[in-house]
């Protein structure tokens, strides 16, 4: 038996009847490796790993799914893309082959009319997918909810959406300054992927809410900007502190905008606990929050303020809802010390926009 741990790979890669479909691509003897797929056009800015075929064949073994299958077509130049060619570029995102399922999801997720991954890249507005992952496999992975879970540190929440945006550029074209038009971009664009907190939370969690077992695995895809953080460190009742949420909530993109485009709030372990404490489940939160967001069309027309950005004048006089029927996505996540909560704005809903999309993950 041999002590190399990699032997085995690079023999069933060679031998095992894998048949990789990919393009082989010879570096040369004295070329290193990192700056030869920098050249090549193939990272997103960062070093990546080294797509070799036992890698890929290693990473095939996160999935049952044939190497083969095409898992969607890829924005913005709708290329199909296989298993293998996203096994490829999770092995450069750093993905270990048990994250591949989820990979999988996400993608198929935003590569959908819904999600419409194609407008997502041309807009100016620096947005690009938020993925919030679901069920057992999230603990499984070891992906983070907890302690700094919108940054850094957690091989999976940044791999994970790392591998994803890789395909958009690799296989679908999806580069900066190309397709890509965003003014300023943002992290999303980079990689933007965590897990809810479903173990402490008593509220039903964001999966469920769309129609999925809480036993599921879920992977829910957001058209999002870089979070921001709404700050509440003296609300001691559910009542002060709804009130102050909606406060934030109402700048979200621009205090002047309603109903056009949607936003996600992460609540806090301890912001949680004042609702919970007070006996609020989700649906009672979620429909005193929807009481605070109701806007005065009076302060936000064109005009108003000495703004000209703004509706219509012929929209004043109403009483308009800051998000439009499920337009507000609440998941419950972060460290368990901290009067903070962070809202992530969307970018347009509906039609000519972008839809909250979920898939179920499966292996």
């Amino acid at each position: 038996m041999t002590v190399d741990p990699g032997r085995i790979d690079a023999l069933r890669a060679r031998y095992d009847g894998w048949n990789l479909a990919s393009r082989r691509v010879e570096v040369g003897s004295l070329e290193d490796e990192a700056e030869a797929m920098f050249d090549r056009g193939w990272t997103d800015g960062l070093p990546v790993v080294a797509p070799t075929e036992a890698r890929v064949a290693r990473m095939l073994d996160g999935t049952t799914r044939s190497p083969g299958d095409v898992v969607a077509l890829v924005p913005p130049a709708l290329v199909e893309c296989t298993v293998e060619k996203v096994a490829v570029n999770a092995v450069m995102a750093g993905c270990r082959p048990e994250y591949l399922p989820v990979v999988l999801a996400a993608l198929g997720a935003i590569c959908t009319d819904e999600f419409n991954m194609h407008g997502v890249l041309a807009t100016t507005m620096g947005v690009g997918p938020v993925f919030v992952v679901n069920g057992p496999i999230a603990q499984r992975i070891g992906m983070n909810a907890g302690i700094n879970v919108l940054g850094h540190g957690n091989r999976a929440n940044l791999t994970i959406g790392r591998a994803v945006q890789l395909v958009v550029r690799n296989v679908g074209g999806g580069r900066p300054g190309e397709i890509d038009r965003a003014t300023h971009g943002s992290p999303a664009k980079l990689s933007f992927c965590f897990a809810e907190d479903e173990t402490t939370s008593p509220w039903t969690t964001l999966a469920e809410e769309r129609g999925f077992a809480r036993s599921a695995d879920v992977v829910t895809a957001f058209c999002g900007e870089a979070p921001r953080i709404v700050i509440d460190q003296h609300s001691r009742t559910a009542d002060s502190l709804v009130r102050s949420l909606a406060d934030g909530l109402r700048s979200t993109v621009s205090s002047r905008v309603v109903a056009a485009m949607d936003a996600m709030l992460v609540v806090s372990p301890e912001h949680l606990s004042r609702f919970s404490d007070a006996g609020w489940d989700r649906a009672r939160f979620m429909e005193e929050l929807g009481a605070h967001l109701m806007v005065d069309t009076d302060t936000i027309v064109t005009g108003a303020g000495g703004i000209e950005e703004g509706l219509p004048e012929a929209m004043a006089g109403l009483t308009l809802p800051k998000f439009r029927p499920g337009g507000l996505l609440v998941v419950h996540a972060g460290g368990p010390a901290g009067l903070f909560s962070s809202i992530v704005g969307g970018w347009v809903n509906g039609p000519m926009g972008s839809e909250p999309t979920s898939r179920e993950i499966t292996p």
